[in-house]
C-alpha cells in the first residue's frame, strides 16, 4: 500500500531565524539552506524583505537572495511585507513569496500597525503584481485559534480571511496557531469550521510547540484532512510572546511522527540533523527538539 505523502515547509532559515539575536553571516545561512535541500526537503522558506531596522536578523535578505542556488523542482519562497519587498523578491529570482495577516485586529496593529481591513488592502496589491508576473501566491494567517492580545479567535473569524486571501489567488493558507495554546479539540472545532466550505489542499498547519501540543494539532489535523505542514528544524524560532518556551515545531518531530504513523515526507532524519546541528552551533545554543536530541545521542 502506498504511503500518504505530506508535504513539508521548512521555515527554518526564515521564520526561525528572524527573531535570533546572535548575528549569522550570510555564508553561514546559505550553507544552512544547501543542508535543508540535501536532507530531503522540497520547499524552503530562505527569506523576508522587510525593513533591517525592524528584523536585523534579516537585513542580508537581498545578499542572500542573490546568492541562492535554487536547484531544480524545489521550492524557495521569501515573504514580503509590501509592494517594495515584492520587487525586491522579483528582482532576486524568486518564482513564489509569501503574504501574511491575522483575524485579530490587535495582533494586526501591533505586527504591522495596520487593520485588518488596511492589510488586506497591501495585500491585494502584491496579488496583482503577482498575477502579472506570473509567481505563486502563499498567504500565512496568524493568531487562529488564540491572540496574545485578543485571546480565542472564532472560527468564522478565520474562514472569512482565508476565504478572501484565496478569492485574491492564494495557492495555500498557512493557518499559524501563533502562541501554541491550541489543543487539538480547539483545532477540530477550528477545521470543521473552515473545511464545510474549504478544500484542504488549500490549507496548511503551522503550529506551534510552546505548551508541547504541536505534534498532538498535527494528528488531528491529518485526521481532518491536511496534508502540507509548515515546521522548523531542531524547533529553530522561539515565542516572543513567551521568552524562553519552545516555538516552531522541530521538523525532526514531525518527520519521525509522520514516518512511524505510515506517512511519507521524503525527508531524512540523520541529513536532516545535519543541517539543525550546524545552524544551532553557529547561535551557540541547545536544540529543544527531543527526536533531534535522541538522534544526537544515539549517534555519540
Amino acid at each position: 500500500m502506498e504511503r500518504k505523502k505530506i508535504t513539508i515547509t521548512e521555515v527554518g532559515p526564515r521564520d526561525g531565524l528572524q527573531n535570533e539575536k546572535t548575528p549569522v553571516s550570510t555564508e553561514d545561512k546559505l550553507k544552512y539552506i544547501q543542508l535543508l535541500e540535501e536532507a530531503g526537503l522540497k520547499s524552503l522558506e530562505t527569506t523576508s524583505f522587510v525593513k533591517p531596522e525592524a528584523v536585523p536578523a534579516m537585513k542580508d535578505s537581498y545578499e542572500l537572495s542573490k546568492a541562492l542556488r535554487r536547484s531544480p523542482g524545489l521550492e524557495y519562497t521569501a515573504l514580503v511585507p509590501n509592494l517594495r519587498g515584492y520587487e525586491k523578491a522579483l528582482e532576486t529570482g524568486y518564482r513564489q513569496i509569501a503574504v501574511f495577516t491575522s483575524p485579530s485586529e490587535a495582533f494586526n496593529k501591533k505586527n504591522i500597525n495596520k487593520t485588518v481591513e488596511e492589510s488586506l488592502l497591501a495585500i491585494r496589491e502584491i496579488f496583482e503584481k503577482a498575477k502579472q508576473d506570473g509567481l505563486k501566491v502563499r498567504a500565512y494567517v496568524s493568531t487562529v485559534v488564540h491572540c496574545p492580545y485578543s485571546g480565542y479567535i472564532q472560527p468564522e473569524a478565520v474562514l472569512q480571511i482565508s476565504e478572501k486571501l484565496l478569492e485574491l489567488g492564494a495557492y495555500e493558507i498557512s493557518l499559524g496557531e501563533t502562541i501554541g495554546k491550541a489543543v487539538p479539540s480547539e483545532t477540530e472545532r477550528l477545521l470543521e469550521k473552515l473545511l464545510k466550505t474549504l478544500p484542504s489542499e488549500k490549507l496548511a498547519g503551522h503550529f506551534h510547540d510552546t505548551y508541547g501540543m504541536a505534534i498532538a494539532n498535527v494528528q488531528k489535523s491529518i485526521e481532518m484532512g491536511l496534508r502540507s505542514f509548515d515546521s522548523s528544524s531542531g524547533g529553530l524560532g522561539g515565542c516572543p510572546y513567551a521568552p524562553g518556551a519552545s516555538g516552531n515545531l522541530a521538523t525532526e518531530d514531525l518527520v519521525y511522527f509522520l514516518s512511524a504513523s505510515g506517512l511519507e515526507s521524503g525527508v531524512d532524519l540523520y541529513k536532516l540533523s545535519l543541517a539543525t546541528e550546524f545552524i544551532f552551533k553557529v547561535l551557540q545554543k541547545q536544540s529543544t527538539s527531543k527526536t533531534y536530541q535522541a538522534l544526537r545521542c544515539s549517534s555519540a
